[in-house]
């Protein structure tokens, strides 16, 4: 993990979102497949998981990585991390949450997540705003 700044500790269920993906991201093979691995995480923990749930998420197969997604390097999960602190910290929260790692995920990935997230069924925007609204 970068030394730069001091990162705040994962909640549960980010801690366990990011153990999984350090186990999975390693063949994903192009970045699609580490967006498609990122959603199968999130969509079953946290509070990402419960709103993508609630919204009818579909649940796909793995798809094979397309190489014309491909459009960059690939993300290490420490990169996530780290920025999904920086999102938590500037909300003033002293724990990195699902929600702050989707914050990342989207910031990292852009119009790739979008789209590979519409291809579950649920668009961004409609996930964001269902995380915003009061409980």
């Amino acid at each position: 993990m970068p030394s730069e700044a001091r990162q705040l500790p994962p909640s549960e269920d980010a801690a366990i979102a990011l153990a999984l993906a350090e186990t999975a991201l390693p063949f994903a093979g192009f970045r699609s497949g580490e967006v498609a691995q990122w959603i199968r995480i999130l969509r079953m923990h946290g509070e990402v998981g419960q709103a993508m749930q609630a919204l009818g998420t579909l649940e796909r197969p793995l798809a094979r990585p397309d190489r014309e997604d491909d459009g960059g390097e690939r993300v290490a999960v420490d990169d996530v991390y780290a920025r999904a602190s920086r999102v938590a910290a500037g909300r003033g929260r002293k724990l990195v949450s699902t929600a702050d790692l989707l914050e990342a995920l989207i910031e990292i990935y852009g119009a790739l997540f979008d789209r590979m997230l519409e291809d579950h069924g649920v668009a961004t925007s409609e996930l964001l705003e269902r995380l915003r609204r009061p409980r």
